[in-house]
């Protein structure tokens, strides 16, 4: 009966390490660009965007399809920082081989 009590033990430390994991996740902000910096996203750990700022030298009718190339470039640019820093930050909890969902 000790082992099932130290292993509930062990479980718990985990959880309260994944929680805490989680939270930090959730404050993570990461800053994607594309086009030079003529476009600039930040995100959250939750993947949602937190701010977007476009120079406006690219505000012409003709360049629509380039800004909305250059939107979506600069979020997956940032979305793969936040996945980087969650791999890290979450590396040291997870059992080895054991992926994170994204």
């Amino acid at each position: 009966m000790n082992n099932f009590s130290e292993l509930m033990k062990q479980a718990q430390k985990m959880q309260a390490k994944l929680m805490e994991a989680q939270n930090k996740v959730n404050e993570t902000i990461a800053e994607g660009s594309s086009g030079g910096g003529m476009v600039v996203i930040k995100i959250n750990g939750k993947f949602e965007i937190q701010s977007l700022v476009i120079d406006p030298k690219l505000m012409t009718p003709d360049d629509a399809t380039m800004v909305s190339d250059l939107v979506i470039a600069a979020y997956n640019d940032a979305k793969k920082k936040v996945e980087e820093q969650v791999s890290s930050s979450m590396g040291g909890i997870l059992p080895p081989g054991m992926k994170l969902p994204f």
